[in-house]
């Protein structure tokens, strides 16, 4: 089953298949959504670490070479790539959005300047690339992504990162709603849970965005 059958949800049962995307270089860009080192840290809790087993397998074995190997190829072919990371401006946080700010496990507190809030060292920008820093989830949100793009004449946004349910889905609907094109990446993106994964792909497939794998994208690109 390729891309223009898979992950559908309810909504979209019987729909028509949807055309190949047209995705010119000068109206394309990549961006990769938080993927950050506190989010690799090992738990010290063998019971979290175990809990955790499975979404650190998936980022280091298929989530960051793949998005890696992304990046690579955007910029061989002089196309934008651009990141975004969840970082405050404040040492105590107060600049944080409420939902970064409630009790619990999306509870963060990661100032702009320490070793947590940095992207990983495999996706580490190249110089000259930009990176918006966001304390909300959507990238688009209190940041100034938008104008960016518009101003850069990007059209269609293609999206790596974590976590699917969460950062990557609110930057994919906010994205939507501003009338961009939008492509998620499916082996470049990771939720807590495979389950979780998958059907967040499915929410949001079809009506926000297309759902594609980095060998379909790659070779609907010519990357």
């Amino acid at each position: 089953m390729n891309w223009k059958q898979a992950y559908r949800s309810f909504y979209y049962q019987g729909a028509p298949e949807p055309p190949d995307p047209d995705l010119l270089v000068g109206e394309t860009a990549l961006l990769t959504i938080d993927i950050q080192n506190t989010y690799l840290k090992t738990a010290d809790d063998p019971e979290e670490r175990a809990r955790w087993a499975p979404f650190q397998q998936r980022m280091r074995e298929t989530v960051i070479p793949t998005t890696r190997d992304l990046q690579a190829r955007f910029r061989a072919k002089g196309m934008d790539v651009l990141h975004a990371r969840i970082a405050c401006q404040l040492e105590d946080g107060r600049d944080r959005s409420l939902s970064q700010k409630k009790p619990g496990w999306n509870y963060l507190l990661l100032p702009k300047d320490q070793e947590d809030s940095q992207i990983v060292p495999e996706l580490t920008p190249k110089p000259g690339e930009i990176v918006v820093t966001k304390t909300t989830d959507s990238a688009l949100t209190g940041t100034n992504l938008r104008l960016t793009l518009q101003n850069m004449g990007i059209r269609n946004v293609i999206m790596c990162g974590i976590f699917t349910d969460q950062c990557v889905s609110s930057t994919v609907r906010s994205l939507a709603d501003e009338s961009f094109n939008v492509i998620v990446v499916e082996d470049c993106c990771a939720a807590g849970t495979e389950e979780l994964h998958l059907r967040e792909l499915e929410i949001i497939n079809m009506i926000y965005c297309h759902v594609l794998s980095s060998r379909e994208l790659i070779q609907i690109m010519a990357l």
